[in-house]
């Protein structure tokens, strides 16, 4: 769940911002070409550029240069440096943003102008899912999962071939297993009274030293590499995550049917979220 932050700005304030939306091809074409922005929601943006709640965004789903911000410019950060050009992931589309935009584009035989449009957008997508899918498929010295962890009175219980960073993703996860879900909780600390959806994930994925601070759920949409994971696939949309870690869901919507455990071996419908993982994980 994405917290509350400071300064909210209305539409007609993220047009004076240059925060209008461009809708891709196919949006357009379903919208009788109405603007996307005219039915996004509101968007939350810190002094420092982050993007945050209701900023739900997606790469493609406008033109995106140079001043711009929002998560969709997170998420071409992130492509680009899945892609092999890497780029800090501050949700503000500056000038190094746009040189490595320009970059990709000579890459790939397009206009090097550091526009993203839908097609260098499209183009950018794919080499990043192909890279992921690559790294994914044989990453270096992590053994493929031969088994799966199991549930013993509410707590997970590692398969004996998880990597050592995978067991401590799992025990972190146990010592807030029934903690309560509080709205924010855990990402102004590590140690909190409860925890939300994206705290809890964030704190697990600590435990196993693959996050430095926490993330909104929101920010998950664009962590790690994108795709499925061997042992952790994180699934992530502007309101909600959870993940699962060698085939146990962690999710705190899973408490009030699990006897208020976040750790079920029954799955969920993941339609509308998108699907991250620790890279090589």
């Amino acid at each position: 769940m994405s917290y509350p932050r400071p300064r909210l700005i209305t539409h007609a304030l993220a047009l004076a911002f240059g925060l209008a939306a461009t809708a891709s091809p196919a949006l357009a074409a379903n919208s009788g070409g109405a603007s996307l922005a005219g039915a996004s929601s509101t968007a939350t943006v810190s002094d420092s550029g982050h993007h945050y709640a209701g900023d739900s965004r997606h790469l493609g789903d406008r033109i995106l240069r140079q001043g711009m911000r929002g998560n969709d410019v997170r998420t071409l950060q992130g492509d680009l440096t899945t892609a092999g050009v890497s780029t800090p992931t501050s949700g503000y589309f500056g000038s190094m943003t746009k040189s490595n935009v320009a970059h990709f584009q000579r890459a790939k035989h397009l206009h090097a102008n550091g526009v993203v449009t839908w097609s260098v957008a499209q183009a950018l997508i794919a080499v990043a899912a192909k890279k992921s899918s690559n790294r994914t498929a044989a990453p270096q010295g992590v053994p493929a999962p031969t088994g799966h962890a199991t549930i013993v009175d509410g707590m997970a219980v590692a398969p004996s071939d998880a990597p050592p960073a995978v067991k401590a993703v799992i025990a972190a996860g146990n010592k807030i297993a029934f903690k309560p879900y509080i709205y924010g909780g855990g990402h102004g600390s590590w140690n909190d009274s409860g925890y939300d959806c994206s705290g809890s994930v964030s704190y697990a994925l600590h435990g196993g030293g693959l996050i430095s601070s926490p993330e909104d759920s929101s920010e998950l949409e664009s962590y790690g590499s994108h795709g499925p994971g061997r042992w952790i696939s994180i699934w992530s949309n502007s309101g909600h995550t959870y993940m699962y870690v060698a085939g146990l869901r962690y999710d705190t919507s899973a408490q009030s049917s699990t006897g208020g455990s976040r750790w079920t071996n029954q799955p969920r419908s993941n339609r509308g979220f998108v699907e991250s993982h620790p890279t090589g994980w």
